[in-house]
């Protein structure tokens, strides 16, 4: 039975990242150099403050938004870290996951409004986020590696990749999702596209919007293990050490750092005192 003949895609890809890799590598460099002074600094700036002080501070973030449970949970899971002497590993991690969610979130946002206000935008955004959604967490690390080497730059790009579309489809959904009745009473009397998003839109799209954000810190989260096969660092590099070596007590400890790290920066970006009260 004769086959069809096999289109060369690998061929043609490759070529293509290695062309835009001549014309564009310069660019690429200064970025790398960019972003790994930024991460740097932050995660320089963040382990010359005493742990107990970052804990109080997480502590008080926790209560100020949930109440005095929520709080005092916070302060024993990042104590139990600091026991397990994955402190640094730890910090390391939420400044990749913080530096990765800014990003996200500053690029989401705005495209998620814009789509949400030109429905031509949308059709062009909608199947590259259904491409990033579904496409394998690790088919990311290649391109990356190639444009940036191992390192930390490579794994913040690629969980920005992977963490950036539930920012643009949630904001567009909110958008969306605003009465037109409102939106008409607002033009009726007056107001810009500008005062319409500011003071309109954006306050009653805020639900979700803040359910994107909160869903763009957790996916970038759920990418430390995977980003750590590039060099990353952190608590995947723990995961990824203890299942090389078949360290299962190492490996769970790092698991467990990573569920409560999870699990803090869920509840700070998701409850609200006002909200559980009603509850």
């Amino acid at each position: 039975m004769r086959m069809l003949p096999k289109i060369p895609l690998a061929e043609w890809i490759s070529e293509f990242v290695n062309w835009l890799y001549a014309v564009l590598g310069p660019l690429f460099n200064f970025i790398s150099d960019v972003v790994r002074a930024v991460i740097g600094g932050i995660d320089t700036m963040l382990g010359t403050v005493p742990w107990w002080l970052l804990i109080l501070v997480f502590a008080g973030l926790a209560w100020y938004r949930s109440g005095w449970r929520l709080a005092l949970g916070t302060a024993v899971g990042l104590v139990l870290i600091y026991d397990l002497r994955l402190w640094e590993d730890m910090v390391n991690t939420l400044v990749l996951v913080l530096v990765a969610s800014v990003l996200s979130i500053v690029i989401g946002l705005p495209l998620g409004i814009w789509s949400a206000r030109r429905a031509g935008v949308y059709r062009v955004l909608s199947p590259l986020l259904d491409l990033m959604q579904t496409m394998p967490a690790f088919v990311y690390l290649v391109p990356v590696l190639i444009f940036f080497n191992i390192g930390v730059v490579p794994a913040l790009f690629a969980t920005v990749v992977f963490a950036m579309p539930p920012a643009i489809r949630l904001t567009r959904l909110g958008i969306l999702q605003v009465p037109a009745q409102l939106v008409e009473a607002a033009r009726a009397f007056g107001a810009s596209d500008t005062q319409l998003l500011r003071k309109v839109q954006i306050p009653i799209a805020m639900p979700s919007i803040k359910a994107g954000i909160n869903q763009t810190i957790m996916l970038s989260l759920s990418m430390v293990v995977i980003a750590a096969m590039i060099g990353a660092g952190g608590l995947g590099a723990d995961v990824m050490s203890a299942l090389e070596t078949i360290d299962v007590g190492r490996g769970f400890e790092a698991g467990i750092s990573i569920v409560i790290l999870a699990i803090v920066l869920d509840r700070l970006t998701q409850q609200s005192r006002g909200v559980r009260e009603k509850q």
